[in-house]
């Protein structure tokens, strides 16, 4: 390897090689200065707090005395004695395995039929793709067209055409809540993926496609598969990093559409049922053993679909 390296000029990339890191860090000291701000704010706002709630996991703690030590009482608790947990852990599979790859597909193929489009309209489309997720009333509006009364939208309509004789609660009914979650979590699934999909389509060179036509590519899709999407690894990896967290992570749609807590704990979901442990119960410790489990399923999901990603286009 030493050999190659000499014979093709890569003296000074072994000997960088063979530094230590303290030397290493030392000659990319303007880098690391650079980023120093950063990495203090992600220690401190971010590590910390994720050791700091992995500890207080295997204790009790109320937030107004010192936690005391409770070994794997909380997991216990949490996998054997909370129904409501169990629940919740059922409600976020659901958002997971259904919003979850149908947003990742939907942020894809809307950012690749608004890529073909003219410079003017495209950078209208996506703003107007992207509206949902900026607005901060957007809820208001599927309050007004689930409304429990006769003037909610599609009670008015369903009264109309006589398919229903009163009213539905729909956003109270356990047998209704749920789906219309999933609805509204998939309208504002064109988020910051969607914006790096197009981004990602923006920087792939023309001239690779006009090379594939004359190597023997036919189509579009085998364009998708051999060209464009391995071009696009690292936005396609960010975007399911993105869409992981927010899959698993659902609660603003939950609390500010079906209520904290939904009736009957029908549309609890793991993170609405920590923060009622947390903020409500003060019960951190608990709260902390869940935040634990959480965070590492999301890490199991991510090396998971980081590893068939890498593999696209082989």
């Amino acid at each position: 390897m030493s050999d190659l390296l000499k014979n093709t000029g890569g003296q000074v990339l072994d000997r960088g090689y063979q530094k230590t890191i303290w030397q290493r860090i030392k000659y990319n000291r303007q880098s690391y200065i650079l980023i120093i701000p950063y990495l203090i704010f992600f220690i401190v706002f971010t590590v910390f707090p994720v050791i700091m709630s992995v500890g207080l996991g295997f204790t009790y703690f109320n937030v107004l005395e010192a936690p005391v030590f409770r070994g794997w009482h909380n997991y216990i608790r949490m996998f054997l004695d909370d129904d409501i947990f169990l629940i919740a852990v059922r409600n976020t599979l659901v958002f997971t395995f259904i919003t979850g790859p149908i947003s990742y597909i939907l942020c894809f193929l809307f950012a690749w039929l608004i890529n073909e489009l003219p410079r003017q309209i495209r950078s209208i489309a996506t703003v107007i793709f992207y509206a949902p997720a900026l607005s901060g009333q957007v809820f208001t509006i599927w309050l007004f067209i689930f409304s429990p009364d006769a003037y909610g939208i599609v009670n008015g309509f369903l009264i109309k055409w006589g398919l229903i004789k009163e009213p539905v609660r729909w956003l109270l009914d356990p047998a209704y809540n749920l789906k219309i979650l999933i609805l509204v979590q998939l309208w504002l699934s064109l988020g910051v993926g969607f914006l790096a999909f197009i981004a990602g389509l923006q920087g792939i060179d023309g001239n690779q496609y006009e090379s594939a036509a004359i190597d023997g590519i036919k189509n579009r899709f085998q364009e998708l598969w051999y060209i464009t999407l391995p071009n696009m690894v690292p936005q396609l990896i960010f975007g399911a990093v993105m869409q992981i967290v927010a899959s698993f992570s659902v609660s603003e749609v939950s609390i500010r559409l079906a209520g904290f807590p939904s009736t009957e704990y029908s549309a609890e979901t793991v993170v609405t049922h920590i923060m009622d442990h947390g903020m409500i119960r003060y019960e951190m410790g608990y709260a902390s053993a869940m935040a634990g489990v959480l965070f590492i399923s999301m890490i199991i999901a991510n090396r998971i679909i980081t590893k068939a990603l890498k593999r696209v286009g082989h």
